[in-house]
């Protein structure tokens, strides 16, 4: 298997002032830890970097990382393990590697990528992935570009697990083998009840009215200064209010 081969110069100075100098000079700082070796502080080419990458694997990719030395030049098997990313120009501004060697298995994680439609899906239902990318381990040349996974048997209720994974020789997921992967629901439908209207709380319905009837229903008390109906019973005499003086009847004149 061939490896992306990237120059790399020891920087002999670390810490925050030294990296933004490195930066300013078109460096990208880096750190490269791993198999209970000092950390040793780098700079390279951000443009070699991005082009070394595999198309494919992208931070999985396995790297040749040539280390100029004058006293013990080197040749390192790494890995990305960090990226820190300008957030305005979305550039790399620090890049940490791990060292890793062809007979020991890093822990990465791949794409997973559903194929088919799920029965389940064409009678309603919905389609739910647990995991877009899955955790595996694996030697370095095992590494896998992603993990294909067919749902098409899936019907509503059912579920594929990480015990259900065909994963490639070498490979395996440090999921737990009952942990859910995909899964296919049932629709949610949202349920509207109807409500009575209700008088607000406090109020005082009108005398012989029934109670919760609409203005005008039957049972309903008239509205103040209306009308009675045909054939309906006079209005009671209006009693004098209380304290009111009564009306002197007029003498007629001799």
């Amino acid at each position: 298997m061939d490896f992306a081969k990237v120059s790399v110069e020891i920087r002999n100075q670390s810490g925050k002032d030294p990296a933004r100098r490195s930066r300013a000079g078109g460096k990208l700082p880096a750190v490269l830890y791993g198999h209970k070796v000092p950390p040793l502080s780098l700079v390279l080419d951000p443009v070699a970097l991005v082009h070394a990458l595999d198309k494919e694997r992208k931070r999985n990719t396995v790297f040749t990382l040539q280390v100029k030395n004058a006293t013990n030049p080197e040749d390192v098997m790494a890995m990305i393990r960090d990226v820190q990313i300008d957030p305005m120009s979305r550039k790399p501004v620090h890049v940490d590697f791990i060292r890793v060697s062809m007979d020991e298995e890093v822990k990465v994680t791949v794409p997973l990528v559903l194929t088919g439609t799920p029965l389940g899906v064409i009678a309603g239902g919905n389609l739910h992935l647990s995991h877009h990318a899955l955790p595996i381990s694996a030697k370095p040349d095992a590494i896998p570009t992603k993990i294909e996974l067919d749902v098409t048997a899936l019907e509503i209720g059912d579920a594929l697990h990480a015990s259900d994974l065909k994963l490639p020789a070498g490979v395996r997921t440090t999921l737990e083998p009952k942990e859910s992967v995909a899964s296919v629901v049932a629709p949610h439908i949202e349920k509207v009840e109807e409500t009575a209207a209700v008088p607000a709380e406090g109020a005082v319905p009108a005398e012989g009215a029934v109670p919760g009837a609409a203005p005008g229903a039957p049972g309903a008390a008239p509205a103040a200064g209306a009308k009675g109906a045909p054939g309906a019973a006079p209005a009671a005499t209006a009693k004098a209010a209380p304290g009111a003086a009564p009306k002197k009847e007029e003498k007629k004149g001799k």
